[in-house]
């Protein structure tokens, strides 16, 4: 059986980690421990993106060979997947010689679409991208001294730009363009309008949200121009099969990575791709442009296009200019792993642009961490630590409790996980954080509801059955957090009773249908989510 097979997008090592690469990267993990959990096998790449005029710009003025520059750079990606317990099975550089032969063969195998001639037109260096005119604004001054904005080209702005009067820029991504004229390679994209607008019409839901695939198909039913795919300017690419004063173009370079990783032209039934989650910005690439190469190449399309929104930073667009950059590993050390993993995953609805609030964040980690989730553990089971021995009580799940441990009962669903295995399919992350988290609410309800601080005085055996019932909540509720927070689900599950191995290596869902058994012993519980304290400054 093919394994379920999802990429993050292949990062640019032009920079950092910030944010944006730490939540998509999130992302995937959540899906791929989802899956294992699920009974699959799943394979979750990512990687970086090392080639192209940036980097080789960017070594230079860092006074580094482009090599040194990547290793470097590529070292900081690599040690984000290990801080945020990611749970990649494979991490892929462009430089590596596995994916230099992989692309070269690529380019063998659709050399037929491939032609050389001249290019002429503007490129942006930042977006390693390409850009028709129609697309490019300029950059007007705002009056009073406001910001600069963006304005439509009129005639002669073109002329000047190249005389180096004025600057354009694609208004997408704020990228300055210049005019780019030398012999290239072009790859025949206008031949792919149609069938990719076919392929488009079969698979509806092939990019998410609906929003990003309508923008696609409106770019491709404008008709599709031919591409340029190698530049000769700069050497620090892969070199074209036969034609050794071209490098391939970057992105064409980039985005057969996915399939390098995997061996090809050997790929053993793991191609094609179920998810290929990115941002927003590089959505054209992944949804137009390697569509086309591999239709080219004969290999199937990905099965699915996730495209992520961008993160603000307390209501301000972030850039290294303002200084407002979210460091992920400042964010860990501040708050702790699990804790910004939640947050990241909870805030906002996979796919929409959402704002990190420092103090939003601390809201969340104290009122549903620590509060409802950690809070339900504490007084649960200790109560049942110094009041039951440290033995789970005897009870059982009945039609009277079920809308304690399934609070979507009354929806038709047999269990919670139907509905939770659907929202995660469906990159609904936040809603599936929803569903363990009202368990946890309705739990707390249902605690106060009951007291057994006083059924020990009034109805022993009916304690017995209410703390029964809260401790399946919790290890109901551990279960679903697995993908989430990992390290802290397999806490909780150590804490109803698990060994510590089996929590570490993962509880699957198969077993939220079997409740725990009644005299189970039970560790003396420790907090699981600290309140979150401002420390004095």
């Amino acid at each position: 059986m093919k394994p379920f097979y999802i990429t993050t997008p292949i990062y640019y090592v032009n920079d950092k980690p910030h944010i944006g690469h730490a939540y998509a990267s999130l992302a995937c993990d959540v899906m791929a421990r989802f899956k294992r959990l699920s009974g699959e096998e799943a394979f979750f790449l990512t990687g970086t993106d090392e080639h192209g005029q940036k980097i080789e710009k960017s070594a230079e003025k860092a006074g580094m060979s482009p090599q040194a520059f990547c290793d470097m750079n590529a070292a900081l990606f690599k040690d984000l997947t290990k801080a945020m317990n990611f749970s990649n099975n494979d991490f892929i550089r462009t430089t590596e010689e596995r994916h230099k032969k992989g692309a070269q063969h690529f380019w063998k195998v659709i050399e037929k679409h491939i032609y050389l001639d001249k290019y002429a037109g503007w490129y942006a260096v930042r977006d390693e991208a390409y850009y028709q005119e129609d697309e490019l604004k300029k950059l007007q001054p705002g009056e009073n001294g406001a910001p600069a904005w963006a304005k439509d080209l009129e005639k002669g702005d073109t002329e000047r730009a190249r005389a180096g009067q004025i600057k354009l820029f694609a208004p997408a991504t704020g990228a300055e363009v210049e005019w780019v004229e030398e012999e290239s390679y072009f790859f025949k994209l206008s031949e792919f309008t149609k069938p990719l607008l076919e392929f488009y019409e079969k698979n509806p839901s092939f990019v998410q949200p609906e929003s990003r695939f309508n923008e696609v198909k409106r770019f491709v039913e404008t008709g599709l121009k031919d591409l340029s795919i190698s530049r000769t300017t700069f050497k620090w690419g892969i070199p074209v099969p036969g034609d050794e004063k071209h490098v391939i173009y970057v992105w064409l370079d980039a985005l057969v990575n996915y399939i390098t990783a995997i061996g090809y032209p050997n790929m053993d039934n793991q191609w094609p791709a179920d998810v290929h989650v990115i941002g927003k910005d590089i959505l054209r690439f992944h949804a137009v442009f390697w569509p086309a190469f591999l239709m080219a190449a004969n290999l199937p399309l990905p099965k699915k296009i996730v495209a992520t929104g961008w993160w603000t930073n307390e209501g301000q667009k972030i850039s290294k200019s303002l200084g407002n950059v979210i460091d992920p590993l400042k964010l860990i050390e501040e708050f702790g792993l699990d804790q910004t993993r939640y947050f990241l995953m909870r805030e906002i609805p996979f796919g929409n642009d959402g704002n990190f609030s420092r103090d939003r964040m601390i809201t969340v980690i104290n009122s549903e961490l620590a509060n409802t989730i950690g809070n339900l553990c504490q007084r649960t089971l200790g109560f049942i630590n110094k009041n039951c021995g440290g033995i789970l009580p005897n009870g059982s799940l009945n039609s009277e409790t079920s809308h304690i441990t399934n609070p979507y009962h009354k929806l038709g669903f047999g269990s919670t996980y139907p509905i939770y295995s659907e929202v995660v399919n469906k990159c609904k992350f936040d809603f599936a954080i929803e569903i363990a988290w009202g368990l946890a609410n309705r739990a707390n309800q249902y605690i106060d509801e009951q007291a057994p601080w006083t059924l020990k005085k009034t109805d022993p055996q009916k304690m017995e059955e209410v703390l029964y019932i809260l401790t399946e909540s919790i290890r109901q509720i551990g279960i679903l957090l697995q993908p989430f927070i990992p390290q802290s689900a397999a806490k909780i599950l150590v804490a109803v009773g698990y060994p510590e191995a089996q929590a570490n290596k993962g509880i699957p869902f198969s077993e939220l249908s079997t409740p725990i058994k009644p005299g189970t012993p039970l560790p003396a519980p420790t907090p699981v989510f600290p309140r979150f304290q401002e420390t004095a400054k």
